[in-house]
C-alpha cells in the first residue's frame, strides 16, 4: 500500500462527510443520503458492485477489477458515515487481523 493511499481514503470520506452535512442538489453522494429508500439504496449498490466485482476478477480484467473495487470502497465509506462510522473504525478492524 502507497502512503497516499490512505490520504485518499481520508479525503474521499471527507468528502463523503460533506455531502452527508450540505447534501448539494448536483451531488450522487448527496443522493444516497436522502434516496427514498434509504440506507438499502446504498446497500444494493454494494451487491450490485460486488457482483461486478467478481465478473472482472473472473474474465481477468484487471482495468475492470480496479474500478469495481474502487466502487465498493465508495460504497462503504458511504455506508459507514450512514452508520456514524468513521475511516478509523475501518482501521482499528483491520489492525486487529494483522
Amino acid at each position: 500500500m502507497s502512503d497516499d493511499t490512505g490520504d485518499v481514503i481520508d479525503e474521499l470520506f471527507a468528502v463523503i462527510e460533506d455531502r452527508k452535512a450540505n447534501l448539494p442538489e448536483d451531488s450522487y453522494t448527496a443522493s444516497l443520503f436522502t434516496h427514498e429508500k434509504g440506507e438499502n439504496a446504498v446497500l444494493e449498490k454494494l451487491g450490485e458492485e460486488t457482483t461486478e466485482l467478481i465478473l472482472a476478477a473472473k474474465d481477468d480484467d484487471t482495468e475492470e477489477l480496479a474500478h469495481e473495487s474502487a466502487d465498493i470502497v465508495y460504497h462503504l465509506l458511504v455506508l459507514l458515515s450512514m452508520k456514524e462510522m468513521d475511516v478509523d473504525d475501518l482501521r482499528t478492524e483491520l489492525a486487529k487481523r494483522r
